[in-house]
């Protein structure tokens, strides 16, 4: 096995001494060695495939330059693009960024925060799960730094990048009662979760305003349990004798679920029944009748939430960063109604 490289080696090769060769590669510009003989350096260092001690690294600036992203769903393209921007954004300050799918399981949640503590990631960003609070409190009481994304828990001070989940759905369903709509159903998640919840307030006062609350429906379905119980809620809510003219879905995956099963009892969106989604699903570019959605704000909700992160590692210092963002409700043919 070829042994590595070693300061000294390229020291001796660039005929200067070990420390000189250090201050190059730890301080850059900053080393306060002449420029050719920096460029010496940092030829021979590549010349040689020097690889630094990342461990010593670490031990020295007391940290690893590595963040923990802890998300529901990787495979869901909203927190799949999420990742890549978190990381993108990560790259450019040197860190690595480390993901793992909670499931929306809090005990999954539980042993991921572990596991990434263990090997001393710098901080996380975390889009937590319901029931989830205790662990949120223990980052707090340990001094880890994070950052929430997507949700969080309006009871526990901390740092946040969402989007105005209230307002959007609010707007959403403005949208579907301007239109003509007055059977207005929604289609949400079963959970307590703050997101959740204030998708469902906006989805009731927008009802109310238009004093047509008589006619709210909310069907909710379990995560763990999503095909058996939309299939059972899209055939409810069709069966009943008055049923909904449009539907507001809380999420692009119950989107794309419940698009099928309006699809197998023969309904056509954008024509017997007005469709709007909050967020957007890759898949919604390719259905007949291209869906209208919330539009999240991904860049920004990653790269703020990188930056405060960093921020907040590099400070040591709690930043109370609450941040909520507009989103934008992008009008295509599945409520075109009238």
């Amino acid at each position: 096995m070829k042994n590595k490289v070693s300061l000294k080696d390229i020291a001796q090769k660039v005929g200067v001494s070990t420390a000189t060769v250090s201050y190059v590669l730890s301080k850059g510009e900053n080393s306060g060695v002449s420029e050719k003989v920096a460029e010496r350096v940092r030829q021979v260092a590549k010349e040689l495939n020097y690889q630094p001690n990342q461990i010593a690294k670490s031990l020295k600036m007391g940290k690893t330059f590595s963040i923990g992203l802890i998300v529901a769903d990787i495979s869901n393209p909203f927190f799949a693009q999420i990742a890549r921007i978190v990381e993108d954004e990560a790259k450019k300050k040197n860190y690595t960024v480390i993901f793992g799918s909670s499931d929306e399981r809090a005990e999954k949640s539980w042993n991921l925060i572990k596991f990434l503590s263990n090997r001393q990631v710098d901080g996380f960003i975390i889009a937590p799960t319901e029931k989830s609070e205790d662990q949120i409190r223990y980052l707090k009481e340990e001094k880890i730094p994070f950052v929430l994304i997507d949700r969080h828990f309006p009871e526990i001070p901390s740092n946040f990048v969402e989007t105005k989940n209230y307002e959007s759905s609010y707007k959403a369903v403005k949208r579907l009662i301007d239109t003509g709509n007055k059977n207005i159903a929604m289609i949400a998640y079963d959970n307590s979760l703050h997101h959740m919840t204030e998708r469902i307030r906006g989805y009731r006062d927008a009802l109310k305003e238009a004093e047509l609350e008589r006619h709210e429906q909310v069907y909710k379905v379990s995560y763990d349990n999503i095909e058996a119980d939309m299939k059972e809620a899209i055939s409810l809510m069709f069966s009943k004798k008055s049923r909904p003219e449009a539907i507001f879905i809380a999420t692009n995956s119950l989107a794309v679920s419940g698009l099928k099963y309006t699809e197998q009892l023969g309904y056509k969106v954008g024509k017997d029944i007005a469709v709007i989604s909050f967020d957007q699903g890759e898949a919604f570019d390719f259905f007949y009748s291209p869906l209208t959605f919330i539009r999240q704000p991904l860049f920004k909700i990653a790269q703020k939430a990188t930056e405060i992160l960093i921020r907040q590692i590099n400070s040591k210092k709690f930043i109370n960063a609450r941040i909520s963002l507009e989103g934008e409700l992008i009008i295509r043919k599945s409520c075109q109604i009238t």
